[in-house]
């Protein structure tokens, strides 16, 4: 005679038998065995649900992608003339919107550089010293290269976002933002 598991017995606690048990009580066992019973049908509606889910998760990432791309490119904004800033100086602008900070530094006659202003490490404020050929962040310590906008120092892995220039008839204009990765 095969010997039962106590630990697979159902008793419900009124001691009636299974097929004159109200219907909640088998959508709320409180009992062990039939608390870890699965059906297959079950489970296969989880995995469903759950994989469709997911589908639908990709296709808004999808979809957010080709509107942002429909969008067109950013707007291009004049930043200053080439007079306004000296070699060596730098002036701080907002670019695409008034809450993006960027800065312009002017290395010599002929070269602009312009990057955005928060640190790619943390976000902190980064500071240009064009005389050290170099952009600090007091955060961290993070040290970027001017010319590049690469880090040399610190804990920043990843160069600053780039501001593309262009110069037309003596004005400085902001064109786009590159994003780079090393």
């Amino acid at each position: 005679m095969r010997q039962l598991d106590r630990e697979t017995i159902t008793i419900p606690p009124d001691g009636r038998p299974e097929n004159v048990q109200p219907r909640w009580r088998k959508d709320f066992p409180i009992d062990w065995p039939q608390d870890n019973y699965v059906a297959r049908r079950d489970f296969t509606k989880f995995m469903v649900l759950t994989s469709l889910a997911f589908a639908v998760g990709q296709l808004w990432i999808a979809a957010q992608n080709f509107f942002r791309k429909r969008r067109g490119e950013l707007p291009m904004n004049r930043i200053a003339t080439v007079d306004q800033i000296p070699v060596g100086g730098l002036l701080n602008f907002s670019y695409p919107t008034a809450n993006d900070k960027c800065v312009l530094v002017r290395s010599d006659a002929q070269t602009f550089v312009a990057y955005d202003q928060r640190c790619s490490h943390l976000s902190c404020a980064v500071v240009p010293k064009p005389s050290e050929n170099r952009i600090d962040c007091p955060c961290h310590e993070g040290v970027f290269e001017l010319s590049t906008g690469l880090p040399i120092a610190g804990p920043p892995r990843r160069p600053l976002s780039r501001i593309k220039l262009e110069v037309r008839q003596g004005a400085i204009y902001a064109t786009e933002i590159e994003k780079r990765a090393i």
